[in-house]
């Protein structure tokens, strides 16, 4: 079973999202996490709205610090968010593949109602296609640094 974390600075939206697809889509694969350099405490309700829209679990997800996991061993560290991205991933985390599938965070879309609807909706579904596209891969045939060069491929695109 592949160990991923999903990293972001808050933990309370996109790697949450990405946490509950993981698990959903990777099931007998993959088991996720998501934690956060600076975890806010508390879940984005419209991040739990939006599993909830697609009949995905809405329990059980916290935000948490990434130094929680210094004691798991984690195969692939993916960052979602601009903010992670540049900041030095705990030393626990050297031995796992890393990449990085920036999004805007819906988090901080204003507007009306159906506006911040649909930008967590879009992160949702970035993040479903860069996820299918990673279940696509030979992932145990794959070298890490072979997996880290498609994970970024993945990551780069426009969705």
């Amino acid at each position: 079973m592949l160990k991923v974390l999903v990293l972001c600075t808050g933990n309370s939206c996109r790697s949450v999202l990405g946490e509950a697809l993981f698990n959903h889509l990777g099931k007998g694969k993959i088991q996720a996490f998501s934690a956060g350099s600076h975890p806010l405490g508390r879940i984005n309700t419209n991040a739990l709205a939006t599993l909830a829209r697609h009949g995905l679990p809405t329990e059980g997800y916290q935000s948490q610090s990434w130094d929680e996991f210094a004691n798991h061993e984690i195969d692939l560290a993916i960052t979602v968010c601009d903010n992670a991205a540049g900041e030095v991933c705990p030393a626990y985390l050297n031995s796992a593949v890393r990449a990085h599938w920036g999004l805007p965070d819906p988090a901080h879309v204003e507007g009306t109602e159906a506006e911040i609807i649909t930008a967590f909706e879009e992160t949702y579904s970035a993040l479903e296609l860069r996820i299918r596209d990673m279940l696509a891969l030979p992932l145990e045939d794959l070298t890490d640094a072979e997996l880290t060069v498609f994970l970024n491929q993945i990551g780069s695109r426009k969705d």
